[in-house]
């Protein structure tokens, strides 16, 4: 019987994959509620150093359940959380934590504004099926994407860009990410755009809330 990967959406930036009864977490940030069910994780990834994706506190509690729990980021990750030992990760590299394999993509945060400096941010992509791009739009490019994290509202972000970057990657499933600095309207607007790119590729758009989860 083939085991199902269950995607659960937290807030903000955060995702949390289950397999075969072990953990990954991505980006768990400031505005991110404490995680719990933490035993079995088994890697964390961290897609760049902003703190709306990761904090001191949700590592300390990740490590508190699991301490040698290895943690994934780009060199930038490395150089901001100096206490923690960061496994430094780049586009181009794969790393298999069992029963994960994860592929890194991207480099570059998405340009907040030309007097921000650009940091590091590094895209993942799970099992060749879960794509998260962090704080970018990289396109993994030569991947038939299964479930896509699509972020919908930020500094940096631009609906229209959102929408084009939907639908360069054309995936089956997609749902809207980094999503707290959103109103109420401002969710409806962003994820009826999503879905309509979503769609455009032939895929189904899945307006997940806080909690909620689809599985691969």
């Amino acid at each position: 019987m083939t085991l199902l990967m269950r995607v659960t959406k937290f807030e903000h930036a955060a995702l949390r994959v289950d397999l075969e009864g072990r953990t990954l977490i991505i980006d768990p940030g400031s505005f991110t509620l404490p995680l719990d069910d933490l035993s079995h994780v088994v890697a964390v990834v961290l897609t760049h150093e902003h703190p709306d994706h990761w904090t001191n506190e949700h590592l300390d509690r990740i490590r508190e359940a699991v301490p040698n729990v290895p943690v994934y980021g780009p060199q930038g990750v490395a150089n901001a959380a100096g206490g923690y030992d960061i496994i430094v990760v780049n586009p181009g590299d794969t790393v298999t934590v069992e029963p994960f394999t994860l592929r890194f993509f991207g480099g570059r945060h998405a340009v907040i504004h030309e007097s921000i400096p650009v940091i590091d941010n590094v895209g993942v992509l799970v099992n060749d099926s879960l794509y998260y791009p962090g704080d970018s739009y990289a396109v993994p490019k030569g991947v038939a994407v299964d479930l896509l994290a699509a972020p919908i509202g930020a500094p940096w972000l631009k609906i229209g860009e959102a929408m084009d970057f939907v639908l360069a990657v054309a995936p089956r499933r997609a749902f809207g990410t980094h999503d707290m600095t959103l109103s109420v309207i401002g969710h409806t607007m962003h994820h009826a755009r999503l879905k309509w790119a979503t769609e455009q590729g032939g895929g189904e758009y899945l307006p997940l809330e806080p909690g909620g989860s689809a599985e691969i």
